[in-house]
This record gives C-alpha cells, structure tokens and sequence, in this order.
C-alpha cells in the first residue's frame, strides 16, 4: 500500500461546460489504452472527532494499490488480478471484478493529513481521518 498526501484540489466541470479535451478523445490509438474501471464496496463513518474509512479490498495485494488523499476526498485505486484457472477452464459464473480499480469518496469534514492512519488487514482497508480541530 503506497500513500500519498496531494495538496491540491479537483475541480469538477459543470452542466452544460464544453469537455476541454474532447477532440484528444477521437484517435482510436488512445481509445485502446483506456480500460473500464470497476468501484470497490467502501463504507464511511463520522464521529465527533474522526472520519472512518473501510474499503473491500479482498484478493488485492498490498503492494497493488495507493492511497492517496486530497484537500477535499480519499481515492484508493490499483489492480486486482486473480490466478487464472488455466486456458482449458469453462466458467460457469463469474463474479468476481477483476482488473482496475477506483473508489473516490468526498471527505464530509476537514481532517487533519499529518494525523491520518492506514491498515490492510484480511482484505478490508481501514483508514481513519481524524478531523481538525
């Protein structure tokens, strides 16, 4: 697990704005390396002193996602990949996402960045926020 603390702020485009890089979006080359992203399940708590993050991580390896925390929300993402089952295997469900991964959760509160704690332990990623004064 790598953390990282980003001093700036993300600005969200309104209804209505034109995309800024819309015609970069047209050459099928850059098309291809986009992949589709799936959101792991994430709960958040607050407390009187403390915001608390929980986020389903099973099967990732620690190694295989960053932490990274803004003014304004927290965004774990990384890669789950799964050992293959062999090219003659058959499935019969699959349920399991695999591949990239994102969740971006807005901070309800002001926190305090020199403070924050991470663990990873049994597949579940806790973080605690603890607010500012």
């Amino acid at each position: 697990m790598r953390y990282r603390r980003v001093t700036f702020r993300s600005t969200r485009l309104r209804t209505g704005q034109p995309w800024p890089f819309a015609g970069a979006w047209e050459h099928e080359s850059l098309r291809l390396l986009l992949q589709a992203r799936w959101r792991p399940a994430a709960d958040m708590s607050e407390t009187a002193t403390a915001i608390e993050v929980t986020v389903d991580l099973a099967g990732v390896d620690e190694d295989d996602f960053e932490v990274q925390l803004f003014e304004n929300g927290l965004v774990v993402e990384g890669r789950r990949q799964l050992p293959s089952c062999g090219e003659d295997a058959v499935y019969h469900a699959a349920g399991i996402p695999q591949g990239l991964f994102r969740v971006e959760l807005p901070l309800p509160a002001r926190i305090d960045p020199d403070r924050v704690e991470a663990r990873y332990e049994r597949g579940l990623l806790h973080v605690t926020l603890p607010k500012r004064a």
